[in-house]
């Protein structure tokens, strides 16, 4: 019996939003997203995604109003993908399968999430709340930090950027040429 391509049997809202963001890629491309990338080629770099997958991820997450698409250059035309407010709700998914998968798979601590204008030094707990002041700390305030297991030498330009503590959304910057 051959897998069906969508839901339409599931009255339930986790298969509803697995229409969305559940393809394989789909939620690597919006956790880069809340990282910073912004632009095809690092998505394509860092992600090691066939390009005709990407273009076809962006697309779907455009249409579902989770990623705009803007031009940030003219000439040559080139645009660049931030996440909307739909986008980043899903910040609280990406953080809970993220502690989940660091303790039931790799147990080594890549990044570190904590609050930025809180200052402390201590992790986010498993729903983005500062375990200093108490609140659930807004994506734009959450400072993302390299861990122990992180690979100190990555090869792409993207990994590279992102050893650097950084607030989620603000983009980062791979090439010099072209500054965000």
């Amino acid at each position: 019996m051959a897998l069906g391509k969508d839901y339409a049997t599931q009255e339930c809202s986790i298969a509803r939003a697995l229409e969305v963001v559940g393809e394989r890629w789909t939620l690597l491309v919006v956790r880069d997203a809340l990282y910073g990338v912004r632009r095809y080629n690092d998505f394509l770099v860092h992600l090691g995604i066939p390009r005709a997958v990407l273009a076809a991820r962006l697309q779907t997450l455009i249409a579902e109003g989770i990623l705009e698409k803007r031009r940030y250059q003219e000439s040559p035309p080139r645009d660049e993908y931030v996440l909307t407010d739909r986008g980043i709700a899903l910040w609280p998914t990406l953080r809970s399968l993220g502690l989940w998968g660091r303790e039931h798979f790799s147990g080594t601590q890549l990044r570190a999430f904590r609050h930025a204008t809180c200052g402390t030094e201590e992790e986010l707990g498993p729903y983005g709340e500062c375990p200093a002041c108490g609140t659930v700390v807004p994506v734009p305030d959450v400072e993302m930090v390299p861990g122990p297991g992180l690979d100190p030498d990555p090869a792409d330009p993207v990994s590279r950027a992102l050893l650097r503590p950084k607030r989620l959304l603000q983009p980062i910057v791979t090439d010099p040429a072209y500054p965000v």
